[in-house]
């Protein structure tokens, strides 16, 4: 007789409870994965069986639970494919599901036992380096291109830079029913002139009330005193000269401010007047745009303008949808910047019936100081300013492996690569199979609490059995030794 067959089990049912009392110890342990134990029997030809052998502890790679906790540089892996990839001061690199991250002194993204995480610089970058958290300012950058698109509208008034002569006009009026042709010009305040048809000024019709047309009006000292005049011939009246200037309202149409900035950051108002003037060719609808920057014209267009826009007869703007600005000292005496080459996109800029309604973007913007950070689901680390911008400072990298029961655990939640595991293979989170993030969380223990107390009932009566058969052999050989 044997007590081996016994022995080994009692071996291997204690080797099966330290892989669950393991297991229970480490649901808490964030990004843990449970292990089980594979048994085989060990066979002999002249046995029956000489027992059993623990054939391997295998670690369960399926994903844990996502738990928020609200810190900036907190990784969950999404999915069950992906291991954060660390280096210690040494160089030593190790792998691990644990995301719990945090800033070292020298601003390294590392975890608690001080490994850095790893990752990419730049978008298109393969090379693995280790990541840190951005400090300082964001650069300004200098403003090189607008986005404008707005309408003009088509009912507004054309401003004459020049002005236009009064116009002749005839109208006739009847009183007392004797109807009476006369001839009027129009100044450019709307007073009235009385002329003959040769345009010689003559005395004003008497003091009354007339028809005019459909209309009644009264007149005194000549002038229309109430009602209107219905002239039997289309006329204009004169136009007062509007010389374009930003102090004179009546001389733009319509004015837009948007901030801009030069190299240095420094914001400046860059102001565009729109005028209104008459087209040119019958079939469209004229604009003049003038430049003005703080106030004063901007060097090109030379004196600030003016550039035409025009649009045709259904509103669609004819002109080029570009025009370029330029301002050669954009800075002070105090701190010069460089020029400042500002293109201005009009595209999808429309002449309707309607409001002036303006909406606008550029693209520069002044210095800002880091205020935080985010990871994004494709690994992308997000520094944040006070000035509203965004930067992306690199990518964190996931690693894969063919086999991952073959990396070897080194303890502290993190495994090292080996020849069973085989090679690492690097992408960015969401590519080459591998997992996405998620910031602000973690992936908890994936230990199935029930499951490894129900484990352990079974490995406890199964220790019990072989303790049995132990029990059972010794007093068989007791029984043999004692025969007479």
């Amino acid at each position: 007789m044997a007590f081996g067959q016994g022995l080994s089990g009692l071996n291997a049912s204690a080797q099966n409870l330290d892989v669950i009392g393991n297991n229970i110890a480490n649901s808490a342990t964030v990004g843990f994965k449970a292990s089980s134990v594979a048994f085989a029997d060990v066979y002999a030809s002249s046995r029956v069986g000489m027992g059993v052998q623990v054939a391997a502890i295998n670690q369960r790679f399926t994903l844990g639970n996502i738990s928020s906790t609200g810190n900036s540089l907190d990784l969950a892996i999404d999915g069950e494919k992906g291991l954060f990839r660390l280096v210690d001061t040494s160089g030593n690199v190790s792998y691990t599901r644990n995301g719990q991250f945090q800033a070292d002194r020298n601003n390294y993204i590392v975890n608690s036992s001080g490994q850095r995480l790893t990752g990419y610089i730049g978008e298109n970058s393969t090379l693995l380096q280790e990541l840190k958290i951005p400090v300082g300012n964001i650069p300004p950058k200098a403003t090189q291109n607008t986005g404008l698109i707005t309408n003009l509208d088509a009912n507004a008034s054309i401003i004459s830079i020049t002005g236009s002569p009064e116009v002749l006009g005839e109208v006739a009026l009847e009183s007392g029913g004797v109807t009476t042709t006369y001839n009027f010009r129009v100044s450019s305040t709307g007073g009235l002139t009385w002329t003959d048809a040769a345009g010689a000024t003559v005395p004003a019709p008497p003091d009354g009330t007339y028809t005019s047309g459909t209309s009644t009006v009264t007149l005194s000292g000549g002038q229309v005193v109430s009602g209107a005049l219905d002239p039997t011939v289309a006329y204009q009246p004169a136009q007062q000269a509007r010389p374009f200037s930003p102090a004179d309202p009546a001389s733009f149409t319509h004015s837009l401010n948007m901030n801009v900035y030069d190299s240095l950051g420094n914001a400046h108002e860059l102001t565009q007047y729109f005028v209104k003037r008459a087209g040119t060719t019958g079939t469209e609808s004229e604009w003049d745009v003038y430049y003005y920057m703080d106030g004063v014209p901007v060097d090109a267009p030379a004196g600030g303008g003016p550039l035409p826009m025009t649009f045709d007869s259904i509103g669609r703007l004819t002109s080029s949808n570009t025009l370029m600005v330029t301002v050669n000292q954009p800075g002070t005496a105090a701190a010069p910047a460089e020029p400042l080459v500002i293109r201005m996109d009009y595209t999808g800029s429309t002449q309707f019936a309607g409001a002036f309604t303006p909406n606008f973007v550029q693209d520069g913007y002044a210095t800002g100081e880091y205020n935080g950070l985010s990871v994004s689901a494709d690994g992308a680390i997000v520094a944040n300013y006070t000035n509203g911008e965004s930067q992306v400072m690199g990518y964190v990298a996931l690693a894969n492996f063919n086999n991952l029961n073959g990396l070897q655990p080194i303890g502290g939640n993190a495994w090292q690569e080996t020849r069973d595991s085989g090679p690492p293979v690097f992408g960015k989170p969401g590519t080459n199979s591998l997992a996405r993030l998620k910031g602000q969380a973690v992936e908890e223990s994936n230990v199935d609490m029930s499951s490894e107390l129900v484990n352990m009932i079974i490995a406890q009566r199964n220790y019990q059995a072989n303790a049995q058969t132990i029990k059972t052999q010794d007093q068989i050989l007791q029984t043999l030794i004692s025969l007479r």
